[in-house]
């Protein structure tokens, strides 16, 4: 029986209208803005929640400073009290406009409200990020978690996500900067990159206080990576004016809008997919090769017998695909173009290496794993390299010594042959991708970080559907200590199965 995997809060495209203290106290004006805001979210299709502050005010100030005017959060925090009852009111409606309840408790029996009030996310603010009494009885709550990095240094922040990845605890982290309002120029949106780098896994939102009328930042901090945004927002009356860092409504919306612009620019993740309208475009302008004599079928062309020009007709040959030495297909008249068709058939050994080479290239620095200059590279295709895109594996050899150290790359949909190994003991380490291993007739799912340990004698193949990257670590490697369950495969010669690479192969083939 599958165990069921821990439910876990989608945190990414979540937009957070935070409305701190913009209720004014009132239950009324917090019910308008929490509408506002739900038309808002229907409107433009976002995922939305709202966020409310609790703060246990007769424990949270000391009575000798309730009275001053030292601190200035200090008036205005019992200026808008709200009761419980209240404050679960505005919950209620929150749930019930179809937006999701979030609550940033700044003391402990606050928490304990959120749980009380059936609020669905906890909000930690950067000021209480690495306040440990608090965040204990947050990560016990056991509710998803978002905690903003104000005033964090990157040491405090890896200290947080540590207390929560120990307590198991879901959560997801947001750049933030506590100037209110934040100018452009200490936004620090690189930030967000950093920290999506450093925390793999982990969502990473941008808690915003920037001028509500800067559509740009929003824009940026999508393009860095962010997938979870907050703002603060309120609305105005003829009594009630914003802060400078509060958005009105048509400014959510626009802000909004701004964000639906940066994902349409963006596109989607991964490679993108090209256009027939942009094909078509690019063609227009590339050249053909048409032949300067009549030609005979049959006939060896050189660079001599032909020349390049616009335009690129329909299965014309482009200037980029002319190599020395393509035999004519048939008879070609004075200036007329060269078909396609004279191409040869089939890829040459060099077209398989090299391409094979550029995308392990591209493989092994997408995923930031260096190589020094001392290595060798083989291509084994069990099956010959006509094959070798379906069966076979690229092995780098780093070392091989007393002991050695392999990194093995994978294309999508390369399966390598069960065999064993008579000397060698290996272990493997998965650095990116899946692997799908057959181990003495046992199948098994390696994850990135994985690793397992093949002994001498135990029969093994693997393959991937998505592409993988892992490391060997073994005894000494040494040629013909592999042994293939198939004959067909066990009957060729090391050299049949084997394509070795000096570094890159730089020149081999040229």
């Amino acid at each position: 029986m599958p165990i069921p995997q821990s439910p876990q809060f989608n945190f990414n495209d979540l937009f957070t209208f935070e409305m701190a203290n913009n209720h004014q106290g009132s239950v009324a004006h917090g019910l308008k803005i929490i509408e506002a805001m739900a038309t808002i979210a229907t409107k433009t299709g976002v995922r939305a929640a709202v966020k409310l502050q609790f703060r246990d005010l007769d424990t949270f100030i000391h009575p000798a400073h309730r009275d001053s005017n030292t601190n200035k959060h200090i008036p205005r925090f019992l200026s808008t009290r709200l009761t419980e009852a209240q404050f679960g009111e505005l919950v209620t409606a929150i749930k019930q406009s179809g937006l999701t309840s979030m609550a940033t408790p700044f003391d402990e029996p606050s928490v304990a409200m959120v749980e009380r009030l059936g609020v669905e996310i906890v909000k930690v603010g950067s000021c209480s990020a690495v306040d440990w009494p608090l965040l204990e009885v947050v990560a016990a709550v056991g509710k998803p978690v978002i905690f903003s990095t104000g005033g964090l240094t990157i040491k405090d922040i890896d200290r947080v996500v540590s207390f929560f990845q120990h307590r198991g605890t879901h959560f997801a982290l947001q750049h933030c900067v506590a100037m209110y309002p934040s100018p452009n120029e200490v936004l620090n949106l690189n930030q967000i990159t950093l920290l999506r780098h450093r925390y793999p896994g982990v969502t990473i939102g941008f808690s915003t206080q920037e001028d509500p009328n800067n559509l740009t930042a929003v824009k940026l901090a999508y393009a860095k990576g962010a997938r979870i945004f907050e703002k603060h927002v309120g609305l105005p009356t003829s009594e009630i004016k914003l802060n400078a860092y509060s958005a009105a409504p048509e400014q959510v919306e626009a802000w909004i809008g701004a964000w639906q612009e940066a994902v349409a620019a963006c596109g989607a993740e991964g490679e993108r997919v090209i256009s027939e309208q942009e094909l078509r475009d690019i063609n227009s302008l590339k050249r053909g090769v048409y032949v300067f004599r009549a030609i005979n079928q049959g006939q060896s062309l050189a660079r001599g017998d032909v020349f390049f020009a616009i335009p690129l007709l329909p299965g014309q040959l482009t200037s980029g695909q002319w190599k020395e030495g393509l035999v004519a297909d048939r008879d070609y008249a004075v200036n007329e173009a060269v078909d396609e068709a004279i191409l040869p058939h089939g890829l040459s050994k060099k077209d398989i290496i090299y391409s094979t080479i550029h995308v392990v290239k591209g493989m092994l620095n997408n995923q930031r794993i260096p190589l020094s200059h001392d290595f060798m590279v083989e291509l084994s295709h069990h099956y010959g390299l006509e094959r070798f895109h379906e069966i076979g594996c690229i092995i780098i050899e780093c070392i091989n010594r007393e002991y050695a150290k392999k990194i093995i790359v994978q294309l999508p949909g390369q399966y390598n042959p069960v065999h064993y190994h008579k000397s060698k003991d290996e272990s493997f380490q998965i650095l990116s991708g899946l692997l799908s291993i057959e181990i003495d007739g046992k199948q098994r799912t390696l994850y990135p970080g994985d690793t397992l340990w093949v002994p001498r004698g135990v029969w093994h193949g693997f393959g991937t559907d998505t592409g993988v990257i892992f490391e060997e670590i073994s005894t000494t490697s040494l040629n013909d200590d592999s042994f293939y369950i198939d004959p067909i495969i066990a009957a060729l010669p090391r050299e049949e199965r084997k394509t070795h690479l000096h570094n890159w192969g730089r020149h081999q083939f040229n």
